[in-house]
């Protein structure tokens, strides 16, 4: 089921929220083209073009559509931000990676990789901020530490199991995934409370760090 929308600013929080999205993608595709590695996702979305062809942006949105259908038995509802969630991150990593130069200098690379991260945070505030629906990834989270385990320990379990089975595939796991993991949570707690529309982000299943409601998508 979707969520109405409903809410004062309804406009300018949609255009925030694709906003967000498009930027969150621009990071996503910065850290891929650094070759020193990607949040723990994309290194399932990585390993999987590695193996089995397409690109890591189809492969995003095509997980997202298989973990959408998981929040069916969880009776999570999805929102308009949860469904151009789970296009628009995608399409905006192949469209950007196209473009986008490798360098081959490490100073250059490590440069798109902290501008990802940071371009990440930013992106994660204003989506989350527009509070449209969560991002397919958030919300299998949440639906299950709702059932007993903490968002903390879900959140762990679900993003190494899926680093781990992305890097066995080929995807790349290095210095760039540790730096995502320990700086987006910062980050992301400084900028979302620049980008609050206002409407609350304190709802039931949305409480909890702001590092535990985003940066996973």
């Amino acid at each position: 089921m979707v969520k109405p929308l409903t809410g004062t600013r309804l406009g300018p929080r949609i255009v925030q929220l694709i906003a967000g999205l498009l930027l969150f993608g621009v990071g996503i595709a910065l850290m891929l083209r650094s070759r020193l590695g990607v949040p723990p996702w994309d290194v399932l979305h990585q390993g999987l073009a590695v193996r089995f062809g397409l690109t890591v942006g189809i492969w995003s949105v095509i997980v997202s559509v298989l973990v959408l259908l998981l929040w069916i038995p969880l009776r999570e509802r999805l929102g308009v931000g949860t469904l151009l969630n789970a296009v628009l991150i995608g399409l905006t990593i192949d469209l950007v990676s196209a473009v986008l130069p490798e360098p081959d200098a490490i100073a250059g690379r490590w440069a798109m990789l902290l501008g990802g991260v940071v371009l990440i945070g930013v992106a994660s505030g204003m989506y989350i901020g527009a509070n449209l629906g969560p991002g397919p990834r958030d919300g299998l989270m949440t639906g299950i530490a709702r059932r007993g385990p903490s968002i903390r320990l879900t959140r762990a379990v679900i993003e190494i199991t899926v680093l781990a089975v992305g890097w066995l595939m080929g995807g790349t796991f290095g210095p760039g995934t540790v730096v995502f993991a320990i700086g987006i949570g910062p980050l992301v707690q400084f900028f979302l409370p620049r980008w609050d529309r206002g409407v609350g982000l304190d709802r039931k299943e949305e409480k909890g760090p702001a590092q535990d409601r985003t940066a996973s998508r």
